[in-house]
C-alpha cells in the first residue's frame, strides 16, 4: 500500500512547495478514490456532454460512493462536524476543476452554496432533515438568489417577493443563471419580504406548483452544467421551510464568503488543469525532429504556468487555513478569487499557445479549459466587484457607487 507522501507526490506534481502535505491521511485517500472515479466515469464523457450542453450526472455520481461528502475518513479528529476541513476541500476542488469546470461548479452549487444555506441559515431540526441526505447526494440542491436584472447589485434589494399569509409564504419572481435548478430537489430561494423588506431564504421543493426552470440555451461557456432561469409564480412555502437564520443580506454574505473562496479553488483547479494538459501535450507534440517542449520559448511559458500554479493553491490553501480557524473574511476571499481568477485566465491563454491549432479543439481539454475560464472569471464577484472590496478594506473608502 502507498505511503501518504507516495499518493501526494502522484497526484500533484505541480504542487512544488508542498501544500498538500497539510492533508490527512484519511483525506488523501478519499482524494485519490475522487481521482480514479474522475478518470474512469468523468473524463472520457465530459467532452461529449460539454459539446451538448447536459450535465452526466450518472458520471459524477460515481463520486457519492467515494464519499467526497461524508466519508468517515474525512472526520477523523472532526467527530461532531458537518462539513469536511476546508484544506480538503480547496483540494477536492482541485480535483474537480483540473478535469472540468462544469463539474466544479455543479458541486459549489450543492455541496458549497446549497449545504453552507442549509447549515448557516437553518434552524437544528432543519439542518438534521436536509443536510444528511445533501451529504450523502440522495438529495440534489441549488442556490437561488440572483435575478435577471441583477447581478453585483443584488444586495441593494431583490425583486422577488415573499409574503407572509398565516403558516403559508407565497414567493413571485424570477431567478437567473442556477445551475441544476430543474433538477434539483430542494431549491433555497431568496426572496424580500414585502412587510419588513428584509431577505429571508426559503427550502422550495421538488414539483411545487408554480416553480418552472429551464435550462439557458447558446452558452458558450461552462456548457455542461445546466444553468437555468426560474420563474415563481404564486409559490406556496410553509412557515416550517424558510431558513429562521436568514434575515437579512449579512446573511446571506455569509455564505458568499465561503462561495467566493470556493470559486477561487475553481480557478486554481482549472489553472492546475490547463496547465497539466499543456505540458502533456508539448512532452508529446514533436515539430522540427523533437518535442516542442524542448524549444526554449515553450518552456518559458510552461514555466509561468508553473507558476501560476503555485501561487493559486498558496491562495487557496492559505484562505481554506483562515477559515478552518473561524477567521473567513469577504475580503481575503475576494482577494482570492480575484489572484486566482487573474491568473488562471492568464493561464489557460498560455496553454492554448503552446497547445497551437490543437488548442482550440476539444481533444486536449485546453479548448474546455480556456472557454470555461471566462464563466469562472466573471461568476461569485466579477474581477471590479471584488477589487472593489479589497480596495474598500485597504484604503477605508468605498467606491461602489
Amino acid at each position: 500500500m502507498s505511503t501518504k507522501a507516495e499518493m501526494i507526490k502522484e497526484l500533484y506534481p505541480e504542487d512544488l512547495f508542498n501544500y498538500a502535505e497539510l492533508l490527512s491521511d484519511g483525506e488523501v485517500e478519499v482524494l485519490a478514490a475522487a481521482r480514479k472515479v474522475i478518470e474512469a466515469e468523468i473524463k472520457p464523457v465530459i467532452n461529449e456532454y460539454w459539446e451538448k450542453a447536459d450535465f452526466p450526472f450518472e458520471a459524477f455520481y460515481k463520486l457519492a460512493e467515494v464519499g467526497i461528502m461524508n466519508s468517515p475518513k474525512l472526520y477523523v479528529g472532526r467527530e461532531g462536524e458537518r462539513k469536511p476541513s476546508e484544506i480538503y476541500t480547496a483540494f477536492l476542488y482541485l480535483e474537480l476543476a483540473r478535469a472540468d469546470a462544469s463539474i466544479a461548479t455543479f458541486y459549489t452549487v450543492h455541496g458549497g452554496l446549497g449545504y453552507n444555506t442549509i447549515l448557516l441559515g437553518g434552524n437544528e431540526r432543519q439542518i438534521e432533515e436536509f443536510a444528511p441526505k445533501i451529504a450523502s447526494f440522495e438529495w440534489q440542491t441549488c442556490f437561488g438568489l440572483t435575478e435577471p436584472d441583477s447581478g453585483s447589485d443584488i444586495a441593494g434589494g431583490l425583486s422577488t417577493t415573499a409574503e407572509r399569509k398565516g403558516d403559508t409564504w407565497v414567493l413571485n419572481g424570477a431567478k437567473r443563471w442556477i445551475g441544476g435548478s430543474d433538477t434539483a430537489d430542494i431549491i433555497p430561494i431568496f426572496a424580500r419580504d414585502v412587510e419588513d423588506n428584509k431577505v429571508k431564504c426559503f427550502i422550495v421543493r421538488k414539483g411545487a406548483p408554480g416553480y418552472h426552470a429551464e435550462p439557458i440555451p447558446h452558452k458558450a461557456s461552462l456548457r455542461a452544467i445546466r444553468n437555468g432561469h426560474i420563474t415563481l409564480e404564486n409559490v406556496e412555502v410553509p412557515e416550517a421551510d424558510r431558513l429562521e437564520n436568514i434575515n437579512g443580506f449579512a446573511d446571506v454574505a455569509r455564505i458568499l464568503v465561503y462561495t467566493r473562496a470556493d470559486v477561487a479553488h475553481i480557478a486554481m483547479g482549472i489553472t492546475n488543469g490547463a496547465f497539466v494538459a499543456a505540458l502533456d501535450y508539448t512532452k508529446q507534440r514533436e515539430q522540427f525532429g523533437r518535442p516542442i517542449a524542448k524549444f526554449q520559448l515553450v518552456q518559458e511559458k510552461l514555466a509561468r504556468m508553473q507558476a501560476n500554479a503555485v501561487a493559486t493553491l498558496g491562495y487557496s490553501v492559505r484562505v481554506a487555513q483562515l477559515q478552518e480557524e473561524g477567521r473567513e473574511a469577504m475580503t481575503n476571499s475576494s482577494l482570492a478569487k480575484m489572484h486566482n481568477s487573474l491568473r488562471m485566465r492568464e493561464t489557460v491563454a498560455l496553454a492554448r499557445e503552446v497547445v497551437g491549432g490543437n488548442g482550440i479543439t476539444l481533444e486536449t481539454d485546453v479548448a474546455r479549459f480556456f472557454a470555461d475560464a471566462e464563466a469562472i472569471y466573471t461568476y461569485e464577484g466579477t474581477h471590479e466587484v471584488n477589487a472593489l472590496i479589497v480596495g474598500r478594506d485597504i484604503t477605508g473608502l468605498g467606491a461602489f457607487v
